[in-house]
């Protein structure tokens, strides 16, 4: 499937989509309902993804360099070999989500972001070294117990 470029209708409803390999590089998806979307290996270079429900999706082996995951919910998703590189994770909601061997050269995330991931186990300190910390007062969503 190539979608390439295109804006999807915010808020657009793609819950448990079979989207595994397509192209959506440049894609406005902000805000979509993306729960349980097989992502698996998808091109997302330069999507848009801002507020995006993207809680259980399979984004494993996906290409999000240069995209915008900003307060978007990661919640539980699979992103194990995901390529992060450049991208904004800022106020998004990572808890539970799979981080093994995901790409993390200059991903944009909050002090308190990282060092949640850190500490949870969920990156790896080398991971982290290669994140650009952001400044900024923004709350961290954690697990309360």
């Amino acid at each position: 499937m190539i979608v390439r470029g295109y804006t999807i209708a915010a808020g657009a409803d793609l819950r448990n989509s079979g989207l595994w390999d397509a192209d959506l590089s440049g894609t406005n998806l902000r805000g979509a309902d993306l729960r349980g979307a097989d992502l698996r290996g998808a091109d997302l270079t330069g999507a848009y993804l801002t507020g995006a429900d993207l809680r259980g999706a399979d984004l494993s082996g996906a290409d999000l360099r240069n995209s915008s995951l900003r307060n978007s919910s990661l919640r539980g998703a699979d992103l194990s070999g995901a390529d992060l590189r450049n991208s904004s994770l800022r106020g998004a909601d990572l808890r539970g989500a799979d981080l093994r061997i995901a790409w993390f050269w200059e991903t944009k995330v909050t002090a308190d972001q990282l060092m949640w991931l850190t500490l949870s186990g969920q990156i790896t300190p080398v991971q982290a070294s290669r994140c650009k910390v952001l400044k900024t007062q923004e709350k961290l969503m954690v697990d309360a117990g």
